[in-house]
């Protein structure tokens, strides 16, 4: 993984059984891709909005093993490929050694017209760097 940031289950994740409500896992998603930007790439998403942004174009999950209220995951990401003006990207959630879910996502970067751009010189040298070094 190139990235990694802890995630406990908390109350606000879960449904009546104690079990995470699968939309959920998205928000946790959302959340490590917004600090990947942030710590990794030093690109956070209160400078890069409102001039640009990183919406989400294509998504798969597979759900592997419940999590439930109080686990403590581990969401790694990695980048998977780089174009033009779209990120590819497996986000993986472990509890202990199990894994819980992995999604694939492809993100592409927009203009201020919401309309496809080029990433950042800055943002894609960093990028690079992730894939060649693999850390």
């Amino acid at each position: 993984m190139h990235f990694e940031i802890p995630q406990k289950v908390l109350f606000k994740h879960c449904d009546p059984a104690g079990i995470v409500f699968y939309p959920r896992f998205f928000e946790m998603i959302n959340d490590a891709v917004e600090a990947f930007f942030s710590d990794l790439l030093d690109w956070p998403f209160e400078t890069m909005h409102p001039d640009s942004g990183v919406p989400t174009a294509e998504f798969k999950v597979r759900f592997k093993a419940p999590c439930r209220h109080g686990d403590q995951l581990k969401l790694g990401i990695q980048v998977i490929q780089l174009g033009r003006a779209s990120l590819s990207l497996t986000t993986r959630a472990i509890r202990d050694e199990t894994v819980c879910f992995e999604a694939d996502q492809v993100l592409v970067c927009v203009g201020p017209e919401g309309r496809p751009v080029s990433w950042p010189k800055s943002v894609r040298q960093k990028i690079n760097t992730l894939m060649e070094t693999g850390a």
